[in-house]
């Protein structure tokens, strides 16, 4: 039976890189999503059909704990037990800091910490029963350098690096590895917000001279999961293209 892995927020950018790449390394995926249901099932058929093997789009807010717990369930009984935990899902907010409502930092908190939590919390239930597994936290750059009008989500993505670390250490007796992969500017539908001069001017920043692609952050992802990762865990991986260093 091919293994197993649960990427939330998989229905697109990161995410949906990341459900293929490992659709492509031998998984059978659970795409992840909130509201783009037609994205996460038509991702879902097409890796199905295209690699023969079962694929599951599964839907729910992972900051709910009713839900989390939920998509397991179903996961469980459709693909079995994930082996693999990719926690992609995230949202961002970008303005000056006095503008942020109590309500918006909450969600976001909620979202990219709290559904952190609550999916580990799950996954490590069945990986303790194996003896093994593999978490991937999906931070950011930001959450190690700090962003100007990006406060929240920049406290928010240092905290995922301060529970990776932590958590790998509580798990790492047990077989389980840890690991966050911290991306830079991703060519993806949440930064298109900036505007392609923005983006030119961060492209120039940046050592490579180039955008990151969501198949970078896909390919980092399937190397941590797999057997050349063994010894790796607590890290937080720059894909940044030397942007932070």
């Amino acid at each position: 039976m091919e293994p197993v892995v649960f990427v939330t927020g998989g229905s697109r950018g990161i995410g949906a890189a990341c459900a293929r790449a490992f659709a492509q390394a031998g998984y059978q995926v659970a795409v992840g999503y909130r509201q783009s249901s037609e994205r996460a099932e038509a991702l879902a058929a097409g890796l199905a059909k295209e690699f023969g093997r079962p694929m599951l789009a599964v839907g729910g807010d992972v900051a709910d704990e009713e839900d989390v717990a939920e998509m397991f369930r179903q996961i469980r009984q459709e693909l079995g037990e994930p082996q693999v935990l990719l926690n992609s899902a995230g949202i961002c907010w970008q303005g000056v800091f006095q503008d942020m409502t109590v309500e918006q930092w909450d969600r976001l908190f909620a979202v990219d910490v709290r559904g952190v939590f609550l999916c580990c919390r799950q996954a490590v239930t069945g990986m303790l029963r194996q003896g093994s597994g593999c978490i991937i936290n999906i931070s950011s750059m930001w959450g190690t350098a700090g962003a100007s009008c990006e406060a929240a989500y920049s406290a928010a993505k240092a905290a995922v690096d301060g529970f990776t670390k932590a958590l790998a250490k509580e798990l790492g007796p047990s077989g389980i590895t840890v690991n966050a992969i911290a991306p830079g500017l991703i060519d993806t539908d949440m930064n298109a917000h900036l505007g392609r001069e923005a983006l030119e001017e961060i492209r120039l920043e940046t050592p490579l001279e180039k955008l990151g692609q969501p198949e970078d952050v896909a390919a980092a992802a399937v190397f941590l999961a797999s057997p050349g990762a063994r010894f790796i865990t607590g890290q937080i991986l720059g894909c940044n293209g030397g942007l932070v260093i």
